[in-house]
């Protein structure tokens, strides 16, 4: 029986074929375990997952194992994009046993849910020390019938050990002056000062460490913060990290030098980058941080658009090469051969030159990852630069000749094998590209991108939406999946329609973000202040997932206290506000220690410092007093505009233009200063540093 065949995760499609007999998760999975009598095993991946692609096909493509999963394991198989809570509670698990975690996982649980073995990849064959999966396909099984007594123990006692660790971080008051300071610091300390980033390889994009720092910045003019930012994202924008020719970035770097790239491009990770990039331009001019946000934009539409104008979720890292093999980065990769067959002997040394292409190779079998080759505050591209110093694609006497180059290497590997594309929609991720793309579309005056993000603003309240506001985390090909908003799809879609409403001055978004947040208050907050990852009406797992820390996206903690306090500046709102600022607690507990991996809590600290400001702009949209405020550096200011006594913005209320010409007030607690009709004075009222 084919049960994958009906679902919406492509992940799951993938395997709906395999010779294993999968499942879903879900109780009659673990009904049928109880009546076998067997165990489950629960594997869990993602679309875009290179090694579990490869597991896939030396294990659950072989008859053989199968046969034996079959025989002797109720096999599930879990998206852990659709179900962020199963995949937390279980690599929590594995963490904690092994020391490390990653994907594909796998876990062996009782028909109680409860996990006694774990791992991640295994081969087929032992090799470095590692045991084979039919090595532990047949110890597990053993086990289970030899030693059942010793599995109960253990599971029962990883369970126990699992429930004693909910958090008491929050209530406690939230961040101030001295342990941001702290958290500078330690970003200080583990700053790659020679490459750019933090901490050694694998080197991920620190997207929230740089909003953070940014907005310090901002705040309090520190320029080693601002230099931090700044220097970081010169050195992703050079290296093989951003794909040089269509835009948009890898997951993670391999290296410490930002060259090779992990080839897989998620939405996340581009969604957060173009807006850092587009709000280090605010604070800059830098024409590279302008490129590079627009460039990344594009990507997302001209990529990752799907027919019901939502984003897709990832492109693999693997496609077929020229030899018909599906191997990693072969879409993107070049040899100094296939250059001169695109380009022809002269302009191929260009672009080899230009695109740091050797016969050595920098990647494998003598291909090369394009990179900008320079160093950091040296022109980069043919000698030309942007207004700032950065490297730019416009000016130069060779910049005609690198613009050509690039189009005709560009249309030379659309005829390649692409990669293939994981089109579920996630409900927080189409939030952060919602926030991505209204603001880059404000700032460089490129409507075209606000619509967009209204399209998917639109999707995400016509399909993920139902009439109590309720969340489901997933769609695709516009219809819904089965499983229910974890708190990060609150709390980034509620960003995203907060961001929109600033840009568009439609009040809807503004109310739809009041929908979701008031089910935060109501459903994931817990005494204190705490937050928790799922609802406290959601599918009941062994144990509650509870995570403040932001990793590759922010974490749903942090992400619902940033909408709270916006919203809350919005309206006046004391529960919004009260729930941001106890959420902040953990903030204050983990960020002077750990802020790397807290980033986008710091960042909100920072809102809350701050203000934020809030920004009423009594007067046309997209006029230029509100393009002003759009562009203003203060910490998370919250805009609204439109006519005044608006009904759907309570920033506008009571707030009159000066005889008749637009008019904005700059308030703190809906305590404003002298309104102003000069978009200077306004600048300058928003420029951050006070």
């Amino acid at each position: 029986m084919n049960r994958l065949a009906g679902v919406t995760s492509p992940y799951l499609l993938q395997h709906a074929d395999n010779p294993v007999d999968w499942w879903p998760w879900s109780p009659e999975a673990f009904e049928e375990a109880r009546r076998r009598d067997v165990p489950v095993l629960l594997s869990v991946g993602y679309s875009s997952c290179h090694w579990c692609h490869v597991m896939a096909h030396e294990s659950f493509e072989d008859e053989a194992t199968a046969a034996y999963m079959n025989e002797h394991f109720v096999s599930v198989k879990v998206d852990r994009e659709e179900r962020p809570d199963v995949d937390a509670v279980y690599m929590e698990a594995v963490q904690a046993a092994t020391g490390q975690g990653g994907w594909p996982m796998t876990v062996f649980l009782t028909a109680d849910a409860e996990p006694f073995y774990f791992g991640t990849y295994f081969p087929p064959e032992s090799r470095h020390g590692m045991p084979s999966f039919r090595q532990v396909l047949e110890g597990v099984t053993a086990a289970w019938t030899g030693r059942r007594d010793e599995v109960g123990e253990v599971a029962g006692r990883i369970v126990r050990d699992l429930s004693e660790r909910s958090l008491a971080h929050g209530g406690e008051g939230s961040p101030g002056e001295a342990e941001l300071a702290q958290a500078l610091l330690g970003l200080t300390r583990e700053y790659d000062e020679k490459r750019g980033g933090f901490g050694g390889a694998p080197k991920f994009p620190p997207s929230m460490a740089l909003e953070f720092l940014l907005r310090h910045h901002a705040r309090t003019g520190a320029d080693g913060a601002l230099q931090m930012a700044a220097d970081t994202c010169e050195a992703m924008a050079r290296g093989g990290i951003y794909d040089q020719l269509g835009g948009g970035f890898a997951r993670y770097s391999v290296d410490r030098d930002w060259v090779v790239p992990h080839f897989e491009k998620m939405l996340y990770d581009n969604a957060l980058l173009c807006r850092v990039y587009a709000h280090l331009w605010r604070s800059t001019g830098s024409e590279l941080a302008r490129r590079v946000a627009l460039e990344t934009a594009d990507f997302m539409v001209r990529e990752l658009r799907t027919p019901e104008g939502g984003f897709a979720s990832a492109l693999d890292a693997d496609s077929e090469d020229a030899a018909g093999r599906h191997v990693e980065g072969a879409y993107y990769v070049w040899t100094p051969a296939q250059l001169r067959e695109v380009l022809g002997e002269e302009d191929a040394a260009f672009a080899a030159a230009y695109f740091g292409v050797t016969e050595e190779g920098t990647f494998e079998e003598g291909s090369s990852v394009l990179q900008l080759p320079g160093e950091p505050g040296e022109p980069g591209e043919s000698g030309e630069t942007g207004e700032s110093g950065e490297p730019g694609r416009s000016g130069g006497p060779d910049a005609p000749r690198a613009a050509g180059v690039r189009e005709r290497l560009l249309a030379a590997r659309e005829a390649r094998p692409r990669p293939g594309r994981d089109d579920k929609i996630v409900a927080a991720w189409n939030g952060l590209a919602i926030a991505a793309l209204a603001e880059a579309g404000a700032y460089f005056d490129r409507p075209d991108l606000v619509e967009r993000a209204t399209e998917a603003a639109d999707l995400l309240v016509r399909v993920h939406m139902g009439p109590v506001a309720r969340l489901v985390r997933t769609s695709k090909d516009g219809r819904a999946g089965e499983h229910a908003g974890v708190l990060e799809d609150y709390g980034d879609v509620a960003e995203g329609f907060l961001a929109l409403a600033a840009v568009t001055g439609e009040g809807a978004w503004l109310e739809f973000a009041g929908f979701l947040l008031d089910i935060v208050l109501q459903h994931f907050r817990g005494e204190g202040g705490q937050l928790y990852d799922t609802a406290d009406d959601a599918e009941q797992l062994i144990r509650r997932p509870q995570d403040p820390t932001d990793s590759a996206t922010p974490a749903g903690w942090t992400a619902a206290a940033g909408a709270l306090l916006s919203y809350a500046a919005h309206t006046g709102s004391e529960p919004h506000r009260t729930a941001a600022e106890e959420a902040l607690g953990v903030v204050k507990a983990l960020g002077p220690r750990a802020p790397r991996f807290i980033g986008w809590g710091l960042a909100v600290a920072e809102a809350l410092l701050d203000g934020p400001r809030e920004v009423a702009v009594a007067g046309p949209v997209g006029g230029e007093l509100h393009r002003t405020a759009l562009l203003g550096r203060a910490p998370g200011a919250v805009v609204a505009a439109g006519e005044s006594g608006g009904a759907e913005f309570p920033l506008l209320a009571d707030r009159p233009s000066a005889d008749g010409a637009p008019t904005a007030y700059v308030c703190r607690h809906f305590v404003c200063e002298a309104p102003t009709t000069d978009p200077e004075a306004l600048a300058r009222a928003l420029g951050g540093a006070v």
